[in-house]
């Protein structure tokens, strides 16, 4: 028992460690975990055999995400991707596989083998790629939408992969093979062809009605208890049990988990069931992909390191460009493109499962078979590079390109007022400038915002507005306001700069993200800076005040008195920040001053305030002093 707690405790602190490190360079939290991995295991050896164990029981959590990626959609949304689930999705896994294998084949392996080693480098990460979109926010590209449609016809295609692998046995390997000498439990083991296909059609009948007509009523039940524990329990036996269910019928536990996951998607019970299995899965995803790079033989590595690097990167390169290729014929143009295709170039996780089984069933030598074990890690362990690569050389030119393919618009009229960025913040002072008949000269870099700007007959221009020449194109020798709304920090601070350097007359107005932000921009001279959060917090933080049973002329007058100490210690501030820290952070003496300015915040709160014409306007008191809540109060002029 001491043991699994060390192995465990071993384990943990990788994670701790490397993988808050890999998010703060921006590598992102899977290759935080290979790299923990690695050290653990090759360099340091604190953990070993073990791994291949462990391996398998956190491959779970694959299935697990992919339950959770089920509800997130409905029949209706798996119906409308049926093209390029089938299409796109079918023709990946056809080329990818006819390409491995002829490359095998001219490497002198007899066809059978030839065929499994197409069939394993056919499989992309499941876990890795929708891991690192959902982490980087691009599952709902278009990119991203068609990666995850291959990644699914993928686990759809292991089927029937695993259904010829054990046909394609070779005679001189019989007696030689990996066997462990424990079979697996199946119910189709020894069943006649229709038969076989009878219970693997039932087991996805089950799944799916069982899901539809029992499992509310199952989940009903269990609410009832009023425990907590046992609904997450509950959640936990569903995935188990389907991943058992597809097991023993020879089918891919993690495409059962998906269809459980889409019968589940209009359930009244799904935000319960996502927030009960995402620490599991999280956890376990975690602790496969350290076991990935726990996992790598480093003597096997050390005696075979050019041909395991030469077909590593042979496999990435050539799904790579079958990928591209693909993108191109299914019009996924761009970045978008690019994502698809350095998304889906690795092998994946259940090409461990196909090399295990194909190593079993004398389909692949031993020998073969760690080579080929440790290029399918090695194009694992190189994803996270191919998204660094896509979000720091791919996406950057890609920006710029869209921006760079239209011309700046000519700017046929000048006006008093320049607003540079016309987003969600732009447009509603163009709204209000606009509808006291002062003119404006709206410019943007993001066409889409100058046409909706457009649809409401405010005149605005294509073009990036920090360039010099169209801000003199614009007027702004002749300006008296300029806007800056534009979503750039660092452009915006700059634009700053420049404008009051060489046309110091001009007043400009800048929206800044947050306090550092906005002092930036002051330091760079803005005459005036607003947060884009900062009434609208106000606003709602009055109307928690109103809701918590202060009278609303009470809280317009403590959030009055909140903007007055803002205002009152905001020079301060900023000449600590500016003086004290250097511009660069918060540091130390800021934060002490901060906290003193909190404290006389705390009194100006606690003051005597004015009475009101009305005299039963009260003050939030909590309720062991008797303070009614709001709802139960109901003031004589019907005001709230």
């Amino acid at each position: 028992m001491t043991s699994y707690f060390i192995q465990a405790f071993i384990y943990l602190v990788a994670a701790v460690i490397a993988v808050p490190l890999a998010k703060r360079f921006g590598l992102g939290s899977v290759l935080g975990y290979l790299v923990a991995g690695v050290v653990i295991g090759p360099i340091l050896g604190l953990v070993g055999q073990e791994t291949t164990t462990i391996q398998h029981f956190a491959e779970f959590g694959v299935v697990m995400m992919l339950f959770l990626v089920g509800m997130e959609l409905d029949p209706k949304g798996l119906w409308a991707m049926r093209v390029r689930l089938i299409g796109l999705g079918g023709l990946q896994v056809v080329l990818t596989a006819a390409a491995g294998t002829a490359i095998a084949w001219w490497l002198g392996l007899v066809w059978q083998t030839a065929l499994a080693v197409g069939l394993i480098f056919a499989l992309s990460s499941t876990a890795i790629v929708l891991q690192t979109l959902n982490e980087k926010g691009l599952a709902k590209t278009e990119g991203g939408r068609s990666a995850f449609s291959v990644l699914l016809f993928q686990d759809i295609a292991v089927i029937p992969m695993l259904a010829l692998i054990p046909l394609l046995a070779l005679p001189e390997l019989m007696g030689a093979g990996g066997d462990d000498g424990h079979a697996s439990l199946s119910l189709v083991a020894h069943l006649p062809g229709w038969a076989h296909a009878l219970v693997v059609v039932g087991a996805i009948v089950s799944v799916i009605a069982g899901g539809y007509y029992l499992m509310p009523l199952l989940f009903r039940y269990v609410i009832g208890s009023g425990l907590r524990e046992v609904f997450t329990a509950t959640a936990l036996m569903l995935v188990i049990g389907i991943a058992a269910l597809m097991s023993v019928v020879n089918l891919s536990p993690a495409l059962g988990a998906f269809l459980a996951g889409v019968v589940l998607a209009n359930s009244e019970f799904k935000h319960e069931l996502e927030a009960n299995i995402e620490p599991f899965k999280g956890l376990l995803l975690g602790l496969f992909f350290i076991t990935v790079g726990a996992g790598i033989n480093f003597s096997v590595l050390a005696a075979e390191w050019v041909a395991v690097l030469s077909l590593g990167l042979a496999v990435i390169v050539v799904k790579g460009l079958i990928l591209l290729g693909l993108a191109l014929l299914f019009r996924v143009h761009g970045s978008n493109g690019w994502l698809f295709t350095l998304s889906l170039a690795q092998a994946g996780e259940f090409g461990f499962v196909l090399l295990t089984y194909s190593v079993q069933n004398n389909v692949i030598p031993t020998d073969i078979s760690q080579i080929l074990s440790l290029v399918v890690a090695l194009s694992m362990f190189l994803t996270p590079l191919l998204f660094i690569a896509y979000d720091r050389l791919v996406l950057p030119r890609y920006l710029i390109a869209k921006n760079d393919d239209r011309e700046a618009d000519t700017i046929e009229e000048q006006a008093p007022v320049i607003v540079a960025g016309v987003g969600r913040f732009g447009q509603i002072i163009c709204r209000l400038l606009r509808a006291n008949n002062i003119p404006i000269v709206a410019l943007d870099h993001e066409i889409e915002q100058i046409e909706n700007l457009r649809k409401i007959n405010i005149k605005s221009y294509f073009g990036d507005a920090s360039r010099s020449d169209l801000l003199e194109t614009a007027g702004i020798e002749h300006a008296r306001l300029l806007v800056i709304a534009l979503d750039d920090r660092e452009r915006a601070v700059q634009m700053v700069k420049h404008v009051k350097h060489v046309y110091p007359q001009v007043w400009v107005l800048a929206r800044a993200f947050d306090r550092g932000h906005g002092y930036q921009l002051r330091d760079a001279g803005a005459d005036d800076v607003i947060s884009e959060t900062y009434h609208s917090a106000l606003e709602l933080g009055g109307h928690a005040l109103t809701a918590m049973g202060v009278h609303p002329m009470r809280a317009k007058q403590m959030t009055w008195a909140f903007v007055q100490n803002e205002d009152a210690h905001e020079d301060e501030l900023f000449a600590t920040w500016k003086d004290i820290e250097g511009g660069n952070a918060f540091g130390p003496r800021y934060s002490e001053l901060f906290m003193k300015l909190e404290e006389a915040l705390n009194s100006a709160m606690q003051q005597d305030w004015p009475e009101p014409q009305r005299q039963d306007v009260p003050i939030w008191t909590s309720p062991e002093q008797g303070q009614e809540p709001k709802s139960q109060q109901q003031p004589s002029n019907g005001v709230q």
